[in-house]
């Protein structure tokens, strides 16, 4: 049975709009950057309510995968908005280890089901974290990708590095290194295998929703496993990734999916998979 869960979330004072929308349907929960009047850009407010959100993401096992995007035609988003970081002189992070500080991407806050960026439009800054650690990248062919962390004196690392994990090394450099004087049109970005999927604009949401429809079809279990998997043999070597593959299907052998799915399959009908929490009302 459909079950929807909708949820305002954000500084709501002075009836300013909410700087991050939060919506649970259909097992999906749905991430809005929402300040378009500001290209969506980031501020400090904003980061301790995405880690809450993704939080209920990765610990609510209703939830089975994710959708990010931003409000508007224009901007997905625009990264760090750099009026509020003039006025307070300076970026407010602290000394400690990444871990600690930068809780904006699902892989910052250990979130091991499936999330599609659906990008509407510029992203820029910051805004890349949300498309480097997606699993899935669908794009707005009016969307474009840009990094202006040089031009404002500021170091182009985390989001930049995982570019160089998406494009080739030359192409992360670009646009790392020229900073706004280079923007990668969406067209482009498709062509280097940053973007997956390249839709007309009105088309953008269908078909991250059809995606992740797809997806959550599957087992829970052995999705975040395959997951972790591809994204784990990143930081190996092929033999070392393949061991690390071999671990966790064997570990997987135990969990009641693995049978209920080939049972499934026998029988002719759709799978039960065990989610392990409380089951659709």
């Amino acid at each position: 049975m459909t079950q929807d869960r909708n949820e305002a979330a954000g500084d709501e004072a002075g009836g300013d709009a909410p700087e991050v929308l939060f919506e649970k349907r259909d097992h999906v929960a749905y991430i809005t950057l929402n300040r378009p009047h500001k290209g969506n850009s980031l501020t400090g407010t904003m980061m301790p309510r995405m880690r809450e959100i993704w939080g209920e993401v990765r610990d609510d096992p209703w939830i089975r995968a994710a959708i990010v995007t931003g409000s508007g035609e224009r901007h997905f988003s625009t990264g760090a908005d750099v009026n509020v970081v003039a006025n307070r002189g300076g970026m407010s992070t602290g000394t400690g280890p990444l871990t600690d500080e930068v809780f904006w991407s699902p892989r910052q806050n250990r979130v091991w089901k499936p999330v599609v960026a659906a990008v509407n439009g510029l992203a820029a800054g910051a805004g890349l974290h949300f498309v480097v650690d997606a699993d899935i990248v669908v794009a707005s062919e009016r969307a474009s990708f840009m990094d202006t962390h040089v031009n404002v004196g500021l170091v182009g690392a985390m989001e930049n590095i995982g570019l160089a994990k998406r494009l080739p090394l030359g192409s992360a450099l670009r646009m790392t290194l020229m900073g706004k004087s280079y923007r990668m049109p969406a067209e482009r970005a498709y062509q280097l295998g940053l973007v997956d999927e390249l839709t007309a604009p009105e088309d953008l949401m269908d078909t991250a929703e059809e995606m992740v429809r797809a997806i959550v079809k599957n087992s829970p279990a052995a999705v975040s496993l395959s997951q972790q998997a591809i994204w784990g043999s990143l930081e190996m070597s092929y033999a070392q990734a393949c061991e690390y593959g071999w671990a966790l299907l064997r570990m997987h052998w135990a969990h009641p999916d693995s049978k209920e799915g080939p049972r499934a399959f026998a029988e002719g009908r759709e799978p039960r998979w065990t989610t392990g929490a409380r089951e659709d009302g």
